[in-house]
């Protein structure tokens, strides 16, 4: 998916990222934006995820 595509249907996927992270708050997808690197960070961060892991896990969710 590239950034454009993320950028402009970014309220129904940040939706679905809620449901599947639920630890990411409302503010933590408004400020990421579609933004994968700051989404990364932040499962990083949240979950105590490895950068490899965490881009896995967004690969697999399609960002």
């Amino acid at each position: 998916m590239n950034k454009d595509t993320i950028k402009g249907d970014w309220k129904q996927l940040s939706g679905k990222i809620k449901a599947k992270w639920g630890e990411l708050t409302d503010d933590d997808l408004k400020q990421s934006e579609g933004n994968s690197e700051y989404l990364l960070g932040k499962l990083q961060e949240k979950y105590g995820l490895a950068k490899d892991k965490a881009k896995q896990h967004l690969k697999d969710f399609g960002l």
